[in-house]
């Protein structure tokens, strides 16, 4: 089988040694996401359910970069620094997964890699139809 790495050019990828997605086969794995908009800078400062939304977003371009879709997603991580903010990052994920309804799991963390950061989500997709 052969491995596809995904990356979003970030300046983290070189230096930690991660790529934004890996595809192998069928199976898509998506790295931890947050909400850094295209211009590198976090989106929704404050904001649980919009870092949520833009997390998914940027996870979603990820998942189509590795000819996925949202729709593949059969499992989602959500890592928050304040499990308090449940409803709203839950709020956001049901809004790009209510009808797809993967596994996951939300599980508050001591802290992500900036203070500002409030979720970190992973994601894995199994393509099982072509895309267009």
């Amino acid at each position: 089988m052969r491995r596809q790495n995904i990356s979003t050019g970030t300046m983290w990828e070189p230096i930690i040694g991660y790529s934004r997605a890996v595809r192998v086969g069928d199976t898509v794995h998506v790295s931890g996401t947050t909400a850094t908009g295209a211009d590198g800078k976090l989106v929704g400062v404050g904001d649980a359910h919009a870092q949520t939304v833009q997390t998914l977003r940027n996870i979603e371009f990820a998942l189509q970069q590795a000819g996925a879709r949202l729709e593949d997603v059969v499992r989602t991580r959500m890592f928050v620094a304040n499990i308090a903010e449940w409803e709203k990052v839950g709020r956001a994920h049901g809004e790009f997964f209510g009808k797809i309804r993967p596994a996951t799991a939300m599980v508050q963390v001591a802290a992500l890699v900036s203070p500002e950061m409030l979720v970190e989500i992973e994601a894995e997709a199994i393509v099982l139809s072509s895309t267009t």
